[in-house]
């Protein structure tokens, strides 16, 4: 099992660093330009994760398991709202640049669920014995439906409410706008309403779905499943190592905080509540690995870049959480399974 734990690290995470290479060779060869990699992350940012986060939502398979495993999701939801709160301190105490405390902030509550967590739960599930039509791999499926709009209206706000601008006040309504005008934020939000349509049409029995529209499900679905390879191409186009020198302080706080502290604070405490509400933390705990174990999500960079944030800092903590989360989330994954919180089956 140790090395399957490290297998499972790798195979989540290490294809994130090779694409990142990938756009820095790239650059470094002239192929990409400074002018397309701007462009790029621009385009990125406002249609190609937009429509990712969106077939993300509408993917979830059976959204009434959110009422049989509810309060279990609410709890998902107030750890996210505590970590957003909790980062809020850190980085007023820490972090004194006013664009790099936004950055700071949500690496520390954001991380790469929908891209990395929900295949390493499946995973994690699968290489313990379960099946991919089990409760604990669905379990990891509504979890999204939770995480990823908290994540993505919490980032508007972490980006927005410490840059106060020239007045130096705290423009709200500026930031409600960014939120309502958020890419992001939009596909999400479409996402959900597509997903309760879907629902409607179940329980009155019609058959028909957006899927079923293929000259325009199959695109959509295309341009999302371009998103996070080309936005890592993009990232790694841009990266500069002379940066880490300079930056060392913020990344070295946003990754320890990311991948060492919020997992372990996290993780231990849900376990003890999970043990004293259900008995058990196992069924639960791939998600939980997965939501709180991820490195920053991938978005963070060009979405801080677009919203006049410090991006380059953002794209070195996407690199350098998911390096590190390679090592952690082995150790994570060992530990969970020699203290029996996830049992081998069979």
């Amino acid at each position: 099992m140790v090395w399957d734990s490290f297998v499972v690290a790798c195979e989540a995470v290490l294809p994130i660093v090779v694409l990142v290479i990938v756009g820095y060779i790239l650059r470094k060869i002239g192929i990409i330009s400074e002018r397309f990699q701007k462009e790029g992350n621009k385009f990125c940012f406002k249609i190609m994760i937009s429509v990712l986060l969106f077939c993300n939502i509408y993917d979830i398979e059976d959204i009434t398991k959110i009422g049989e495993y509810g309060i279990f999701i609410l709890e998902v939801a107030v750890a996210i709202v505590i970590l957003f709160i909790f980062g809020i301190f850190i980085v007023k105490v820490f972090i004194k640049d006013p664009k790099q405390r936004g950055v700071v902030h949500q690496c520390l509550f954001r991380s790469n669920y929908a891209i990395i967590g929900i295949p390493l739960a499946t995973f994690i599930a699968t290489s313990l014995g379960y099946s991919e039509d089990s409760a604990i791999v669905g379990i990891a499926s509504l979890v999204s439906a939770i995480s990823i709009p908290l994540f993505n209206v919490f980032a508007v706000i972490s980006l927005s409410m410490y840059d106060k601008g020239e007045n130096g006040h705290l423009d709200v309504k500026k930031m409600l706008k960014g939120i309502v005008t958020n890419p992001l934020i939009i596909g999400v939000v479409t996402g959900l309403i597509a997903l309760c349509i879907r629902q409607i049409f179940i329980v009155t029995n019609i058959t028909w779905r957006l899927s079923d529209f293929v000259i325009i499900y199959k695109p959509l679905t295309q341009i999302g499943n371009m998103a996070t390879p080309f936005a890592l191409i993009m990232l790694g186009a841009g990266f500069t190592f002379s940066a880490v020198a300079r930056l060392k302080y913020q990344i070295i706080l946003g990754t320890v905080i990311r991948v060492v502290l919020v997992p372990a604070i996290f993780l231990i405490s849900f376990n003890f509540i999970l043990k004293a509400q259900f008995g058990s933390a196992t069924i639960y705990f791939p998600a939980l690995i997965a939501l709180f174990s991820t490195p920053v999500a991938v978005s963070s960079a060009p979405m801080a870049v677009e919203m006049g944030q410090d991006g380059e800092l953002a794209g070195q903590l996407v690199v350098w959480t998911s390096i590190a989360s390679i090592f952690s989330l082995f150790a994570i994954i060992m530990i969970a399974v020699s203290t029996g919180v996830l049992p081998i089956q069979g």
